[in-house]
């Protein structure tokens, strides 16, 4: 079983599709990914949650994550949207706690979000909230979070690319090839 940092540049180095930009980043990457797939290993739920210019990624993943023919167990992946429809009426802490009991009630072993997006958008402070939240925010330095620019223009490129190597990790991390402590 190899450590998470050395299994991910060989992944990243052994995928054609993978570019150097990833490579450079993996002390970044590593750890936040480690920490999210350790826990949806201990049976916690994913609710992703996006900003409105990434609304298609959150889509792709959840069609992706628990595709037909994937060789491994069905996922909880869940789209934030799909689960509370009414996400734009949330306005103040009160409706964040009140979602948040409901999200507890409904996922007893615990969920945390998988937000992507830029932190000043409104569903941005239901994850930022959460400090278990796995955070791909765009545009600013947010604590415990992996940074991309929205004005990038290879960032969907970016965006499939780290799906791509989450999804990697994740199926190692279910057959016990990668250590998430490493």
């Amino acid at each position: 079983m190899k450590d998470l940092l050395s299994w991910t540049l060989e992944a990243i180095r052994s995928d054609d599709t993978m570019m150097s930009w990833l490579e450079e980043r993996r002390y970044e990457w590593s750890p936040i990914v480690g920490n999210a797939i350790a826990k949806i290993l201990e049976g916690q739920s994913v609710i992703i949650i996006t900003d409105g210019q990434n609304r298609w990624f959150e889509e792709y993943i959840v069609r992706r994550v628990n595709r037909p023919g994937v060789n491994r167990p069905l996922l909880p992946f869940f789209s934030f949207d799909a689960l509370y429809p009414f996400a734009d009426t949330i306005k103040n802490d009160q409706d964040i706690d009140l979602l948040f009991d409901m999200l507890s009630l409904s996922y007893p072993q615990g969920f945390f979000f998988w937000y992507i997006g830029t932190a000043d958008h409104p569903k941005a402070r239901i994850a930022l909230r959460n400090d278990e939240s796995l955070l791909w925010v765009m545009d600013e330095e947010v604590t415990n979070s992996f940074t991309l620019r929205s004005h990038d223009e290879l960032i969907d490129i970016k965006l499939l690319q780290l799906f791509r190597l989450f999804d990697k990790t994740l199926s190692a991390a279910l057959f016990a090839e990668v250590d998430l402590g490493g």
